[in-house]
């Protein structure tokens, strides 16, 4: 039976490239999930969470254009159906297998389209996806910031890699639906935030606060802010190409994923720099900017603190977010689920994988040794507690998941569940765009 309100974790799986694409920053092996899987998989399991964001390392699968090497992914997500564990599929983290090159290859779309419907057919149990996670942090790292793959620094490249990423999210998920009509797609992303430091500062703040939006927009059909327009024409992006995006969205397939964390709340000076703001508004606040942007049901799909020297940080944090969750829910937001990423301690990420010093970052619910951290605990006895009262005790809609158990080739939709008619199982938003 479906699982409800989704409580879920995630296995990070980010595999950016620096030093100009000699170094991969491959957070599986990091973190040691290649020879540990198994014992990952039980501590999901431990901690009695029935839905977990995973996904095969992209580079390590897929060797070229229709060349694969399935032995890791039938390995690990054979062992999840065994389990009756619920996998988000996070088929593309922050970076491509070498012969792609980066994001601004423009093959990268058709070619990663013909991937994802390879893979659905491959694992057709598999109805939950998040083609390519965070789309607009990884254009920004990649194109903009000049940290990760491509490294470069010009808002060209940061349009030709947003439009090559979201291109490539919605060909994908068109080719999944092909092979599970009643696919869901759970688009995570950064909800971010630009506050201005002063009246001078109102100007660039603004620019900024509509950049945050510009891979859903793009994603979801969403005509794009005046001066998105004009931006994406100036670098790069042609009419032909925008009208691509207005005409092929997918939005009622789709749970909007809102990452959230400390960092995503920025001061921005008059001279457009930006520095870190700690949070002001939270995710409470910030979630409801998306949702009434989009009105899509929404999952807190990432969110984590390092654990500090008192040893409790990580826990005041996850109490504070799931206060969040409820006020959002409460406040009539159809939230469908929360994520504590990751499972495990990561690596490196103190300075955003920009490198390469293998820094243990204490911020997952077991520690590298798959021991379990105060968080841990207190999610753990979160997921207990609030597991079967949401579902019972709220409104809110139910997201219709197969688990991997209840699998059939032929899903029939479930009775009374208003669907468009291409047969989506994804729920009915009020507003139609």
């Amino acid at each position: 039976m479906s699982p409800g309100f989704i409580f879920a974790t995630g296995i990070e799986n980010s595999i950016p490239t620096i030093d100009n694409g000699r170094v991969r920053m491959d957070e599986m092996e990091k973190c040691g999930h290649y020879k540990y899987w198994r014992t990952d998989f039980d501590l999901v399991q431990e901690l009695g969470l029935k839905v977990l964001r995973y996904g095969p390392p992209l580079h390590k699968t897929w060797l070229g254009p229709k060349r694969y090497d399935w032995e890791f992914a039938d390995l690990a997500l054979n062992d999840l159906r065994q389990r009756n564990i619920a996998s988000i599929v996070d088929l593309c983290h922050f970076g491509v297998p070498d012969w792609i090159g980066n994001f601004q290859n423009p093959d990268f779309p058709e070619l990663f389209a013909e991937y994802a419907g390879t893979f659905a057919r491959r694992y057709p149990w598999l109805q939950l996806y998040t083609p390519i996670n965070e789309m607009s942090i990884c254009a920004l790292f990649s194109a903009l910031y000049g940290w990760w793959n491509e490294q470069m620094t010009t808002d060209r490249g940061f349009v030709t890699a947003t439009k090559n990423l979201v291109k490539a999210n919605i060909l994908a998920m068109h080719a999944i639906l092909q092979v599970r009509p009643d696919a869901l797609f759970v688009q995570s992303e950064s909800t971010e935030y630009f506050h201005a430091e002063s009246p001078s500062a109102i100007g660039p703040a603004e620019l900024y606060n509509s950049r945050r939006f510009l891979s859903l927009d793009l994603n979801y059909g969403r005509r794009v802010d005046s001066e998105m327009y004009e931006y994406m024409m100036d670098n790069g992006m042609t009419r032909e190409e925008y009208h691509f995006f207005l005409n092929n969205n997918l939005k009622h397939h789709c749970i909007m994923g809102n990452d959230y964390y400390q960092t995503n709340e920025h001061y921005v000076s008059a001279d457009g720099l930006t520095r870190a703001a700690g949070e002001i508004f939270g995710y409470a606040v910030i979630t409801h900017q998306y949702y009434n942007r989009y009105r899509l049901p929404v999952m807190h799909t990432e969110t984590n603190l390092c654990e500090g020297p008192r040893g409790d940080e990580a826990v005041h944090w996850l109490r504070k977010e799931w206060a969040n969750v409820l006020r959002v829910r409460n406040n009539g937001v159809p939230l469908v689920g929360f994520t504590w990423y990751s499972l495990t301690d990561q690596v490196d990420w103190d300075t955003a994988l920009r490198e390469n010093n293998g820094n243990v970052n204490a911020l997952g619910l077991f520690d590298l040794d798959r021991k379990i951290r105060p968080v841990g605990i207190a999610y753990k006895e979160l997921v207990r507690a609030w597991m079967e009262v949401l579902p019972t005790q709220s409104v809110c809609l139910q997201v219709p998941i197969v688990m991997p158990h209840e699998f059939q080739r032929q899903v029939p939709p479930p009775s009374g569940w208003p669907f468009d008619e291409d047969a989506t199982l994804a729920p009915r938003t009020e507003e139609r765009e």
